[in-house]
């Protein structure tokens, strides 16, 4: 009986795999075996890692909320826009300046397809439902929780596609405080 032994680094290889295959023949037209191949992996190492491939887009999205929370959880501020301030910094954390390529190609991905770019909204969708549940939590107002809770993720979709654009060297956080800036002065 042949032993196979575990590597490290699977589930990177597999994204890895996974965004060229995208890129190269589209979502759609990738399977699962493929990306498995090109990680030198088997497809039941991949589904150890992933449910679907839209997974691998996809995944981590349990810990990007949960910076969000820690955000509006960790603040002193008692405005609920300057709350939605604090989370978006607090999220940045997951978007360090080594993940831009990635993200980029990601959005790629996303952007060429309608059934992703769904799913992307979707995502979002729920972190303004979830900001909005933590700032109730913290007494604020539900219409101003509301409103401060979806203002922060445009304010973040704005943000990460500046920051994903070619040609931008700015951090995620500097590009999301100019972003909060002008939308600041938008509405005064």
């Amino acid at each position: 009986m042949r032993m196979v032994r575990w590597q490290p680094g699977a589930r990177e290889r597999l994204q890895a795999a996974a965004l060229e295959r995208f890129a190269a023949q589209g979502f759609d037209g990738t399977t699962v075996a493929e990306i498995a191949a090109t990680a030198g992996l088997t497809e039941r190492t991949f589904f150890r890692h992933f449910a679907d491939k839209r997974e691998v887009l996809f995944s981590g999205q349990d810990e990007f909320e949960r910076l969000f929370v820690t955000g509006i959880a960790g603040s002193a501020e008692t405005d609920p826009m300057a709350i939605v301030a604090a989370a978006l910094e607090a999220a940045t954390g997951f978007f360090p300046d080594e993940r831009r390529a990635w993200s980029r190609a990601r959005q790629g991905v996303i952007d060429a397809d309608p059934g992703l770019q769904e799913r992307e909204l979707l995502k979002l969708s729920g972190l303004a439902v979830t900001m909005t549940r933590g700032l109730r939590e913290r007494g604020v107002d539900p219409t101003a929780a509301a409103l401060a809770a979806e203002s922060g993720v445009a304010v973040f979709r704005v943000a990460f596609a500046t920051w994903i654009a070619e040609g931008e060297e700015r951090s995620l956080a500097e590009v999301q405080r100019a972003v909060l800036a002008e939308l600041r002065s938008l509405v005064r």
